[in-house]
């Protein structure tokens, strides 16, 4: 494992996640309410913009990779003119969303202050999942000081990993292994990032008149801490409060309760949900329009991310479907963490993967199929004599050979164990080569698997008939369960 970097010992600045989707939802909404006007202005000025990555942004060598909106230079006036140049979204943006699978993207607040450049770490991170056919979605925050395996760098803090990510120069910069990280963690595809500097949230956050908010207690921090080494005191009594920029961001940022950072994340979700019931009500429109070019060059200077601003607008629109009572969110709080100390004295919060696990499959996997109840399961299954290897996809050592031991007290003869080619298999894989449909049933019902991660193959590369690769969502059930 690499070693640890510290890069300032005074207190940080820390960049609330909720900009995130404040940002993108002020954006999108914006594109989306005056499609017309900002196609015919982009169209003809984008041939004199230049293409810039946020200074927290850490360069790659691939151009696909990462996306960022273009920057007016100071003399372009934002006047129609007859450029042929191409448009940077094009004439689909404005369809909704046709896919029908499960949409994840893992939003990311930068540490960064003060005019800083540089490698940064995370401050915050949530994930965001959208269901376009059942129109639902839910939003998970994750702690910063969350002990995870980052892939690649060992066990270490979750916010360490876009840090890790910039200053090693990881194939697609610190963003693409902070992806890797999360991913691993939960055992979910992560579609896409978004990454957000910490100017873009006061302005945006103004630019549409503010926020409401219903503050569930009351709230003193003398140490808040500004933008760069000092403090800037904050306070708010509970109940209905309307918030400008600076006091929102005051509020998600500030730990000054009993939960901490508990609590924060809690109160950035519900900065979420202001935002989203602002933005997305008829009065906020003919304002977003009217700031058009501020919300413009705020989204260019600060927002980094791999989606393109044809599937931003879709998903918008998507969004703007799903009924605030089908929005779920939930917060890695003591219920899925405990609290432990480093042998170097750092102070982490170390995950009960199968309590997450099960919040895992409330918050991301789709609707249960159910599976056929079949009498005798067990009896049918030891009529096929099916032969079975269990091959370990992740990096947790011995979970093979637990699984044999669980799996055997059942009566599935496991005959091989070892190793898959890779340890970072998200889900759990079951592959048949032959007719051993009862076998497989019974195999999926006692470890969970999803019966879209059932398949079946030919010329099995061992003396086995059924082949299960152990993927990051599974943990051998305990013997009291």
């Amino acid at each position: 494992m690499k070693s640890n970097s510290s890069r300032r010992a005074p207190a940080r600045v820390r960049l609330p996640l909720w900009a995130v989707a404040l940002l993108g939802l002020g954006i999108i909404l914006l594109l989306i309410g005056s499609s017309v006007w900002l196609y015919r202005t982009v169209q003809s000025t984008v041939s004199s913009l230049e293409v810039i990555n946020p200074d927290f942004a850490n360069s790659s060598s691939n151009p696909d990779a990462v996306r960022t909106l273009p920057a007016p230079s100071s003399d372009v006036s934002m006047e129609e003119t007859d450029s042929e140049a191409a448009p940077i979204f094009s004439s689909n943006a404005f369809h909704k969303w046709e896919g029908n699978s499960r949409v994840s993207i893992l939003l990311m607040g930068i540490d960064q202050r003060c005019e800083e450049s540089g490698p940064t770490h995370t401050d915050s991170m949530m994930v965001l999942t959208i269901d376009p056919v059942g129109l639902s979605a839910a939003v998970l925050s994750l702690p910063r000081d969350l002990w995870v395996e980052i892939p690649d760098f060992g066990v270490d803090r979750i916010n360490q990993a876009n840090y890790y990510g910039e200053i090693y120069e990881y194939p697609g910069g610190g963003q693409a292994l902070a992806v890797q990280t999360v991913e691993t963690l939960l055992g979910v595809p992560i579609d896409y990032y978004v990454a957000v500097n910490f100017d873009a949230f006061v302005e945006v956050v103004d630019l549409i008149g503010g926020i409401d908010i219903d503050a569930p207690e009351a709230i003193d921090d003398p140490d808040y801490p500004d933008r760069c080494y000092g403090f800037d005191p904050f306070s708010i009594e509970p109940g209905e409060q309307h918030l400008d920029g600076e006091s929102a961001l005051k509020y998600a940022r500030t730990r000054a309760t009993f939960g901490g950072d508990v609590d924060r994340a809690a109160r950035q979700q519900a900065v979420i949900l202001a935002v989203r019931e602002k933005v997305f009500s008829l009065n906020s429109l003919p304002q977003l329009i009217a700031q058009a070019p501020q919300l413009w060059q705020t989204s260019q200077e600060n927002v980094r991310t791999n989606m393109t601003l044809d599937e931003a607008i879709q998903l918008a629109l998507l969004a703007q479907d799903i009924p605030r009572d089908s929005i779920r969110t939930a917060v890695l709080d003591y219920n899925y963490v405990y609290n432990e100390t480093t042998p170097d004295g750092r102070q982490v919060l170390v995950p009960v993967r199968e309590n997450i696990r099960q919040l895992r499959d409330q918050l991301f996997a789709p609707p249960a199929i159910p599976t056929p109840v079949i009498e005798n399961l067990p009896a049918l299954m030891a009529a096929e004599n099916a032969r079975v290897a269990v091959y370990n996809g992740t990096a947790e050592f011995g979970l093979a050979g637990a699984t044999q031991e669980y799996l055997q007290s059942f009566g599935i003869d496991v005959v091989e164990i070892g190793n898959a080619d890779t340890s970072t298999y998200l889900t759990s894989q079951i592959i048949t080569y032959g007719s051993y449909l009862n076998t497989s049933r019974y195999l999926t019902q006692l470890m969970h698997v999803p019966p879209l991660n059932v398949s079946s193959g030919t010329n099995p590369d061992g003396d086995y008939d059924i082949l299960i690769i152990i993927g990051n969502d599974w943990r051998v059930p305990s013997s009291d369960q």
